[in-house]
């Protein structure tokens, strides 16, 4: 999957298939108290299924957290965002295809009572399909993600394509052990041709 999970600082584009995700949607200010509940309890639950699978003989490697964000009202100039409390999100975690939703209800069930996180109730595992996407990686800060996404969507716009879907976002760095200068982010657009009827 190292196309779906390396970009370089040139935009490009790639045909992303289908995959299961462990997903919790939310509505608030990326890092604040209720993102980061909600982060806790997706982990907590992502680790519970994988050691699932371990003990059933199907371990598997931990896939980086993605996000997906957007408003109520698009808007393709950043500067024009609504305040952080009302962007609307939505974390996730990339699982194998031979996790279930019986192995999630299960870790579910086992956080909730083992760790008292109630928000694991709001977690679910569902199938994705973002389809043709365009991305780009950028390094540094989230606070300066605004020019590359710029220059993503400029590359969308000269090669007669559009945006459609949500603005998505894939961590590659872990911020608690990496200087923020050095955070690599992959940031995808999904796309369709500006000549298609919608």
């Amino acid at each position: 999957m190292k196309q779906l999970y390396s970009s370089s600082r040139r935009p490009n584009i790639i045909e992303v298939p289908p995959a299961k995700f462990l997903m919790i949607t939310e509505r608030g200010e990326p890092g604040g108290g209720g993102y980061q509940t909600a982060l806790r309890a997706l982990y907590s639950v992502a680790y519970r299924v994988k050691s699932k699978a371990k003990a059933a003989g199907r371990d598997f490697v931990m896939m980086p957290l993605e996000g997906l964000w957007w408003w109520d009202e698009p808007a393709d100039d950043m500067s024009r965002s609504p305040p952080r409390e009302e962007w609307n999100w939505k974390s996730m975690i990339r699982l194998p295809d031979f996790v279930t939703r019986k192995m999630v209800e299960e870790a579910k069930t086992e956080v909730r009572k083992g760790k008292g996180l109630e928000k694991a109730d709001n977690v679910v595992l569902e199938e994705y399909n973002e389809g043709l996407s365009a991305q780009i990686l950028h390094i540094g800060p989230y606070s300066e993600e605004e020019k590359t996404i710029k220059k993503l969507h400029r590359f969308i716009n000269e090669r007669g394509y559009r945006v459609r879907g949500y603005h998505h976002e894939i961590y590659l760095s872990d911020p608690r052990r990496t200087p923020p200068g050095r955070w690599r982010t992959i940031i995808r657009q999904p796309i369709e041709r500006a000549d298609d009827e919608k």
